[in-house]
């Protein structure tokens, strides 16, 4: 059998980029013969095997045959006539199909027969071979890859091919969980907004994400928003959310935050009153619809109904102050109120102008939280329970101790209460 890296541990290196795993292509093999050298089988559609030392994946050479729609409607073909060129030819992108020796000590060693090395010198993703069309998740790999190398271009013929996939109904046939492995790992990367780009140049935004898609073109008040347009915005939110490093549920909500101006009625455009409650109804069926884990689905409803007034918080008072944490339930889990903060503050900075601005609504609603936190509720229970009060008056007891805590916490509410 012959070994072969491949992929993106190829590619990075040839960027200069680090490596974080492997890949690896076995030619000329067996399953059997894989099960005999001590490689674990872990393939459930295709034989994959872990090295029995490194644990790293090795993949027998293969090849596909288009079956039906959609991601799963391949046959996949492996035995040990399958070539190298063959397997390398069902990837998605030149740049993902160039293969190494195993001992690969530089490019003499490169095995490129589709021009991987050329176009990684030229920035540009192509597509390897027409196969590409038989997956549509290639579609939003191809975006994610543009959101990675931020300045590489999409080739006019793959993003033609992309094109052609959509309108023949391809993208309608993705599988709800693989849309979502490739929308985190794209708001992960680099440039986020690059991903949405390239999946509205192709038309496949309006399939997998519409909510997201129908923003642009929405105009908003330019006092708030010198940049006007609502899907512009969103851009420049995602990618201070990337400036910022936020994780991965915080940028969820920046994507998801203003569905709502979506669906303002045009009459009353550039206004968009109301829309926080809409974001947060749109946000449910787009969860619903992809899967969306837990933790992300809910700090994205927090922000999208409370971001309005987490900005305005400049303006509150110490008993609106503590409204508005109990109802993000900061009280209950602090460190997920601080990514809610956040997120508003990309929200915030994500505006035309306003980049380098401060944001002052966070530290001030960390501080109104820490003196919310201060209070001993435990103290205030059995106080209540020798008084012989029990139920909801213990609970009002405990809030208007924290609205007296936030109003006496030094230099966080003025003396006219706000």
């Amino acid at each position: 059998m012959d070994i072969y890296m491949v992929g993106g541990a190829v590619r990075d290196r040839l960027l200069g980029r680090p490596v974080n795993d492997h890949d690896w292509v076995v030619v000329g093999a067996t399953p059997e013969d894989m099960v005999a050298r001590g490689f674990l089988p872990v393939g459930r559609d295709f034989p994959v095997f872990l090295h029995p030392d490194t644990r790293e994946e090795y993949a027998l050479a293969r090849t596909e045959r288009k079956s039906g729609r959609g991601y799963r409607g391949f046959v996949v073909q492996t035995s040990p006539d399958v070539t190298l060129e063959q397997d390398l030819s069902r990837r998605d992108l030149t740049i993902n199909a160039i293969a190494a020796s195993a001992d690969w000590a530089g490019a003499q060693d490169l095995f490129d027969p589709y021009g991987g090395a050329r176009d990684l010198q030229a920035r540009v993703l192509r597509h390897v071979t027409g196969s590409f069309r038989e997956d549509p998740v290639r579609i939003l790999r191809v975006a994610r890859f543009a959101a990675r190398f931020t300045d590489f271009t999409v080739a006019p013929e793959t993003m033609q091919l992309m094109r052609e996939m959509v309108h023949d109904g391809e993208a309608d046939h993705l599988v709800p969980e693989r849309v979502w492995q490739e929308l985190s790992r794209g708001l992960m990367e680099a440039r986020p907004s690059r991903m949405f780009d390239v999946l509205r140049e192709c038309g496949a935004l309006a399939v997998i994400l519409p909510e997201v898609d129908r923003l642009w073109g929405v105009p908003q008040r330019a006092d708030h928003h010198p940049e006007v347009d609502t899907g512009v915005h969103l851009m420049m939110v995602l990618d201070m959310a990337a400036r910022l490093a936020a994780p991965l549920g915080v940028r969820f909500a920046c994507l998801t935050h203003d569905l709502g101006k979506g669906t303002t009625p045009p009459d009353v455009l550039p206004r968009h009153i109301g829309h926080e409650q809409r974001s947060a109804k749109l946000l449910k069926g787009l969860c619903e619809r992809l899967r969306v884990p837990v933790d992300c689905r809910e700090l994205a409803d927090v922000v999208a109904r409370e971001h309005g007034n987490i900005h305005r918080s400049a303006d509150l008072g110490a008993a609106a102050l503590v409204r508005l944490i109990e109802r993000c339930d900061g009280i209950r889990k602090p460190a997920r109120f601080d990514e809610i903060l956040l997120a508003c503050e990309c929200d915030a900075r994500g505006r035309l102008h306003f980049e380098e601005a401060p944001y002052p609504q966070r530290p001030r609603l960390l501080q109104a939280l820490a003196a919310v936190q201060s209070v001993a509720t435990n103290v205030i229970a059995a106080r209540a329970a020798e008084s012989g009060v029990t139920g909801q008056k213990v609970g009002e007891l405990i809030h208007a101790a924290r609205v007296q805590a936030v109003a006496a916490w030094p230099g966080l509410v003025s003396a006219d209460g706000t």
